[in-house]
């Protein structure tokens, strides 16, 4: 049975990730241009991730003024309450910057320390995607009422599907483009679709088989992550670790632990 305090918690997540959304999507100005920097001069933030996790925070706060925050645009408060969110406002900033579909809202809540909601909004699919921990994950879209989220089947390693992101400082990039060369011939192919939480739902939703990055934050997986998860998707890090910014893996049972094996082969892990 679903503890009540979770239920609402996915309900404000879900009331904000919309809000937030229909903002970027609706308000998005022709004229967008970067605001700040961050990792690399081609790592932007734009007014908007700034307006939408405003939106966010005070949205949350206004409920549940005791709660703790942390976001990717500044968002850090401790909270009293043994709740914390976790928000990316604008997860593939650079897509929105372009005017590329593939960008969500991502907004995760935890527990004294434990991730127990996940809820991603990808406003120009149409989709959102949502778990509560040992509920199962779901969807909402283009078809009626919510679709229940499982992984694909587990093929060959060489005929799974397998997505992955870039890091923002040249001489990782370098690193990583490597790290694919190496990778490439032994999957049927590899997909960068530029957002972390989109992925890690797109696996969840049985579109990838896999899907792998170095240099991920807290607020990039931490809703991406516990959709997979209850999706039936295995995720860590390296062997033995969880997802990290050193390495994180998400993929269907029988494709997760020889994709992982080939990373930690092919050092795709940071320090």
């Amino acid at each position: 049975m679903t503890d009540p305090l979770h239920s609402d918690l996915l309900a404000l997540a879900q009331e904000a990730a919309l809000q937030a959304g229909e903002l970027l999507r609706d308000g998005r100005p022709a004229d967008l241009a970067v605001a700040a920097t961050k990792s690399s001069p081609i790592d932007v933030v734009t007014e908007m991730d700034i307006a939408a996790e405003k939106l966010i925070t005070g949205l949350i706060a206004d409920r549940r003024p005791d709660d703790g925050f942390l976001g990717e645009e500044g968002a850090s408060v401790e909270g009293s309450s043994g709740i914390r969110w976790v928000i990316d406002p604008l997860d593939g900033t650079v897509n929105y910057l372009y005017g590329l579909p593939t960008w969500a809202v991502s907004i995760a809540a935890e527990q004294n320390g434990e991730r127990v909601v996940g809820v991603v909004a990808a406003p120009m699919r149409g989709e959102t995607y949502h778990a509560i921990r040992g509920g199962g994950a779901w969807a909402t879209g283009a078809w009626d009422g919510e679709r229940k989220l499982t992984c694909r089947p587990a093929p060959p390693l060489d005929q799974a599907l397998v997505s992955t992101g870039f890091n923002y400082v040249s001489e990782v990039r370098a690193h990583q483009a490597d790290v694919v060369h190496k990778l490439i011939p032994l999957l049927r192919d590899i997909r960068r679709g530029g957002s972390a939480a989109v992925d890690l739902c797109d696996v969840a939703a049985g579109r990838l088989d896999g899907y792998y990055e170095r240099g991920l934050h807290p607020w990039d997986l931490a809703a991406g992550d516990l959709i997979a998860r209850e999706a039936g998707a295995l995720t860590g890090g390296r062997p033995a670790e969880p997802p990290s910014y050193a390495l994180t893996v998400a993929a269907t049972p029988g494709v997760f632990e020889p994709l992982q094996r080939l990373l930690e082969d092919f050092g795709a892990w940071h320090d």
